[in-house]
């Protein structure tokens, strides 16, 4: 285990809090998807030159953990992502959802360049976070309840970035939870991620499709792909790709892909696995 990983995993949840005074505790969280607060506004110098729009996301308030991915409170997604707070110990949840068709083709996306973090990069078809309010947090604590709450995440998310309509996703296919990844990655100063990062597979019910209208703030392009595809892919330099997402491919996604028809095996795993 790395000197970095020793000092996530030795944070209780009051040290946590003491550290980062900025992290609001659950009981005095607001049930709201965003927080406002004057420096996180326009006018903070981390943000200039950034787009309004992804500026005004990143007051959105992510769930802030432990070590075990218990929920310690919330952060702005502004305060999650600085590496100056990573690099301290400030760790958050996220999911990566993974959407295929008919065709066991995947949807990938490349991010826009009005991202703030990873902007331009291919990824998964969707990474974001669960938000720090009750349908998503998965307070009563079983893994099976903090899954649903990324789900409810991912519905949400693959909507606003992607448009594909919230009913189609939920009446047109099913999610399959895989298993959890803890990853530390920096992208462009002075941004960065560290995540517990729950993986989500989602397959489309049989003669069933999705609506895909892009956000185009959020995303620059994207394609379905086989698993081929996406190799050489991978083999082109100038294709860039986010880390987690490297990160899945060299550990799981290929042998995954291959079990599609019947993700049994694979699927539920409760252990997190670290990536540190």
């Amino acid at each position: 285990m790395s000197k970095y990983a020793k000092l996530v995993e030795g944070l209780t949840g009051t040290e946590i809090l003491e550290k980062f005074p900025d992290v609001i505790p659950l009981q005095k969280r607001p049930n709201t998807k965003s927080s406002e607060s004057s420096s996180d506004d326009v006018s903070d110098k981390v943000f200039s030159g950034h787009d309004e729009e992804q500026i005004r996301l990143m007051n959105e308030n992510c769930i802030v953990l432990d070590w075990n991915d218990e929920a310690i409170g919330a952060g702005t997604k502004k305060l999650c992502h600085l590496m100056s707070n990573i690099e301290k110990g400030l760790l958050h949840r996220a999911f990566s959802a993974f959407v295929f068709n008919n065709e066991k083709k995947l949807l990938l996306q490349q991010r826009a360049s009005e991202k703030i973090t990873f902007p331009d990069l291919w990824t998964n078809t969707c990474c974001s976070h669960p938000l720090c309010v009750d349908d998503e947090i998965g307070l009563e604590g079983s893994l099976e309840v903090k899954v649903e709450g990324a789900i409810t995440a991912a519905v949400r998310k693959l909507d606003h970035e992607l448009g594909i309509p919230q009913e189609e996703t939920l009446k047109n296919g099913k999610f399959h939870f895989l298993n959890r990844i803890h990853y530390m990655a920096p992208s462009n100063d002075p941004w960065g991620e560290h995540e517990i990062d729950y993986i989500l597979f989602y397959k489309l019910n049989d003669a069933q499709q999705l609506t895909v209208d892009p956000n185009l703030n959020e995303v620059r392009d994207f394609e379905w792909v086989d698993a081929e595809t996406l190799k050489a892919m991978f083999k082109d330099p100038s294709l860039k790709f986010t880390p987690w997402f490297k990160l899945i491919c060299e550990s799981y996604l290929f042998k995954w892909w291959d079990q599609l028809d019947n993700l049994t095996s694979v699927e539920n795993d409760t252990k997190i696995h670290r990536m540190l």
